[in-house]
């Protein structure tokens, strides 16, 4: 059912992981969706023509998530292509660990400008080409709320602070009857944390359900929370975790 049919979309970050999973989702349910990526165009290009092949449209935008005014111009490039956006979904991000005494300023300051500045940068130019009743989703982590290892400090402050700015922009966006949330995976196997990786037994060991998540997964949750039937929805950090928080 194309039940997103007429709307346009943005997912920041989309041309691989958890993104690409939100792009094809997207797309397969009716929205014109555009996706940012920050190097390979190659991807890029090829999940474009993986969404044509489907019957879909997407269109790649080429914009670092760390470069704010490129991620200003992504926005007004796909209000341009498509006439509006009423789906946003803060997908871009990366991960920076290590002890608290080790960790550069160039990472700390690169790590908050992809998954705090950027936010911030894509909801504000958004909003000027958003009509009423629009979707904002966040994708944050279960590490805002549970962080069980060394060296995740500043991973978790940020997406503790995308816990918060979800908060106060379901308030500020609530009179637009703009709908704001936060999902929070767990462990989901993407080519930067597989199943199959160094990590899982030890995540693994942490959780309820012992596999990790899959993006299709966490597209399904993003479905969701932008179509018709989650409209009042909105504020909330929804875990999505295997039970890594329980």
């Amino acid at each position: 059912m194309a039940v997103l049919a007429g709307k346009a979309a943005l997912v920041t970050g989309g041309s691989r992981g958890i993104g690409a999973a939100i792009v094809l989702r997207l797309a397969s349910e009716g929205a014109s969706v555009a996706f940012t990526y920050s190097s390979s165009s190659e991807q890029a290009n090829s999940l474009v023509e993986k969404v044509a092949a489907a019957g879909g449209k997407a269109i790649a935008i080429k914009a670092d998530a760390a470069d704010q005014e490129a991620v200003r111009a992504a926005v007004r490039e796909t209000a341009k292509q498509f006439g509006k956006i009423d789906i946003l979904v803060n997908n871009a991000g990366i991960i920076v660990l290590g002890s608290i005494d080790e960790i550069k300023e160039a990472d700390f300051q690169r790590i908050l400008s992809v998954n705090v500045h950027s936010v911030f940068t894509a909801t504000q130019e958004v909003l000027h080409h958003m009509p009423d009743g629009g979707r904002i989703v966040h994708i944050g982590s279960v590490n805002s709320e549970r962080m069980p290892f060394v060296g995740g400090s500043v991973y978790a402050l940020t997406k503790g602070a995308i816990f918060s700015f979800t908060k106060g922009l379901a308030r500020d966006l609530g009179p637009r009857n703009i709908t704001v949330n936060n999902i929070q995976p767990g462990p989901v196997d993407t080519e930067g944390n597989p199943a199959s990786g160094p990590f899982a037994e030890t995540l693994l060991g942490l959780m309820a359900l012992k596999r990790y998540g899959k993006a299709e997964e966490i597209a399904g949750m993003v479905s969701y929370l932008v179509g018709p039937e989650a409209g009042y929805i909105t504020g909330a950090s929804l875990l999505i975790d295997g039970g890594f928080a329980a």
